[in-house]
């Protein structure tokens, strides 16, 4: 059977319809420069539409092969090889860019909770103990924010 979560898109968030096989996730916003990326990627896939023709398999997905179906894991990591390449990245890898994305959102001090909702971690202590390298550095700005606050008198 074929059923799969579809994918809804609404101004700048995206999200899952549930299906009988896919139980209902959480919507995310977006932000405007992942908006115009996905824009593109429709332009791109419509275009991949038309060339596949009668082959097109349309399974309402965002990210699909060249005939519409699913990507196999294997050519996705193949790709970012070739691109990882490309731009003289040798040391990264695809998981890096996650670990990169949560280091970067919670060092421009977003909420450790935010990041947790973001990542799709269970639970706070999750994205805490895997990301808390970071959080070090946010607690020198607090405290920075506190002599601020209060004035030179309450720094020691």
């Amino acid at each position: 059977m074929q059923d799969r979560a579809e994918a809804l898109s609404w101004g700048s968030r995206v999200g899952v319809r549930a299906t009988e096989d896919a139980p209902i996730g959480p919507s995310l916003p977006l932000s405007a420069l992942a908006v115009r990326a996905l824009e593109a990627q429709r332009v791109r896939q419509a275009k991949e539409r038309l060339a596949a023709g009668e082959v097109w398999s349309d399974l309402g997905l965002v990210f699909a092969s060249t005939i519409g179906t699913a990507m196999e894991p294997r050519n996705v990591n193949r790709r970012f090889e070739q691109l990882r390449a490309a731009a003289g990245l040798d040391w990264l890898h695809l998981h890096d860019l996650r670990h990169a994305f949560a280091t970067f959102m919670l060092d421009q001090g977003e909420e450790l909770r935010t990041v947790m909702e973001l990542l799709g971690h269970s639970t706070i202590r999750m994205t805490a103990d895997t990301y808390g390298h970071v959080l070090p550095a946010r607690a020198r700005q607090a405290a920075s924010a506190i002599d601020r606050i209060l004035g030179q008198e309450g720094t020691a």
